[in-house]
């Protein structure tokens, strides 16, 4: 098991385990495959806009040890199929205190379109981003741009997104929504605080 463990992020495997959680995403189904222990690997969340062909997918490798390690899969409709364009590695955030809206940076990497016309490209070519965000019990929905995405259960989830080269990754406009549609907090493109933190912040000086 070690030594998988130290081949799991490259290879063949890596790339079909991806793609079997990108399809289970789109079909709608857990994004936890069913053979693998969640001791052992666990998928915290993925999310793929279909749209714009890329996806995002958070995982754990053994999240309950002291050799936890993180990492965040980028991955790219290309070539008629879905492809690893990239990542992060790392030994995880620390635990979160999570009144309403927390959101932290999870990477990004160019779009694999820079390799159809070198070298021009690569200051052309989109740029793939993703944050992690975690939110607060009172949170149903969460606004990333124009998308709307459900809170799961665990409160925690991974969100992607395009964006042109120029714009250096800039993210969307982030929402959390209560359970009757109401705006509970928001984070800019800019903001390292959520507008409720914020708020309790200034309350509190």
């Amino acid at each position: 098991m070690q030594a998988w463990g130290e081949a799991v992020w490259a290879g063949p495997w890596w790339e079909t385990f991806l793609r079997g959680v990108v399809k289970r995403v789109l079909a709608g189904d857990e994004t936890q495959p069913w053979w693998l222990p969640r001791r052992v690997l666990t998928v915290v969340s993925a999310d793929v806009d279909d749209a714009a062909g890329v996806g995002a997918i958070w995982i754990l490798w053994r999240p309950k040890s002291s050799r936890m390690r993180e990492h965040i899969a980028l991955l790219e409709w290309f070539g008629e199929q879905w492809r690893y364009v990239g990542g992060s590695s790392g030994s995880g955030d620390d635990p979160v205190d999570v009144k309403v809206l927390d959101v932290s940076n999870g990477g990004g990497v160019l779009s694999l379109t820079r390799s159809l016309d070198p070298p021009r490209s690569i200051s052309a070519a989109p740029r793939i981003s993703c944050v992690k965000v975690r939110l607060g019990r009172d949170a149903s929905r969460v606004l990333i741009g124009v998308r709307r995405i459900e809170v799961p259960e665990q409160r925690s989830l991974i969100a992607v997104w395009t964006s042109p080269q120029t714009s250096h990754g800039v993210r969307p406009v982030i929402v959390a929504l209560g359970r009757d549609g109401a705006e509970l907090s928001r984070a800019g493109p800019h903001d390292s605080l959520d507008t409720h933190t914020g708020a309790r912040l200034r309350e509190e000086w």
